[in-house]
């Protein structure tokens, strides 16, 4: 449980100091990655979707065996962002810049598996007889 209490506020704490100063920061980003964003409402609801998960990820972090149920949807959280951002960076589609990014958020979610896998419930003996 402590591996996944752990897993859960690193992820949750490094996601909201990466993404919360998105909320003040949009002109670095367009300075930095131009073209200008013409869709502002598209960029905000972006960074209020993610702050909103990272906020999950230290609540389950008080509680993995209750909120063990979502793991799974959360390594898919990381998944939906790093994979397309690695593909998109890599075939010259997105900024390179979005690597690290990418790569942090599929190790974060095989993490997140890794504490679903190790908070699964072990067969005893008695449980095992039954079945049989």
């Amino acid at each position: 449980m402590k591996f996944a209490k752990l897993v859960f506020l690193a992820g949750g704490i490094y996601g909201l100091a990466v993404v919360t100063p998105l909320y003040v920061l949009r002109p670095f980003v367009e300075r930095l990655m131009p073209p200008a964003i013409t869709h502002p409402e598209f960029y905000f609801a972006f960074v209020g979707a993610v702050v909103v998960w990272h906020v999950l990820f230290v609540v389950m972090s008080k509680d993995p065996v209750r909120y063990r149920p979502l793991m799974p949807v959360a390594a898919l959280e990381k998944v939906a962002f790093g994979g397309p951002t690695l593909v998109l960076a890599l075939t010259g589609a997105a900024s390179k810049l979005w690597i690290s990014g990418a790569l942090i958020d599929l190790f974060l979610g095989a993490l997140f598996i890794a504490a679903f896998v190790k908070l699964s419930v072990p067969v005893t003996s008695a449980a095992a007889a039954r079945t049989s």
